[in-house]
């Protein structure tokens, strides 16, 4: 059994999000922490990290020439910004609470 890391010790993260979908951008600090990422962080660990927040799917693309990943996670903003009672219905806030996501390296 590996240790257990967060990801803000090896990651940057950037979020957008359009109408109830956000996106985040989670970038490599290093080409190994790239090699660990994309073999650890799935759709189905970010689902589970996220639990009722996220309604939808959870897609992971590798985006191997920038050393990042894409993960695109559906019905996650409560109904979009501008619909949401949420104190911050944005993509930003969750791209900062994935980076408290602990994976085995």
């Amino acid at each position: 059994m590996g240790k257990k890391i967060k990801l803000v010790d090896i990651c940057y993260a950037r979020a957008g999000d359009k109408g109830d979908i956000s996106n985040i951008g989670l970038i490599a600090k290093t080409t190994e922490y790239y090699d660990i990422i994309k073999s650890k962080v799935t759709p189905e660990k970010v689902k589970d990290f996220f639990g009722d927040i996220v309604k939808g799917k959870v897609e992971v693309y590798p985006l191997d020439n920038l050393e990042s990943l894409e993960i695109v996670m559906y019905g996650a903003l409560d109904g979009g910004a501008t619909g949401s009672l949420r104190i911050d219905g944005t993509g930003k806030p969750l791209a900062t609470a994935l980076l408290r996501m602990e994976i085995e390296a």
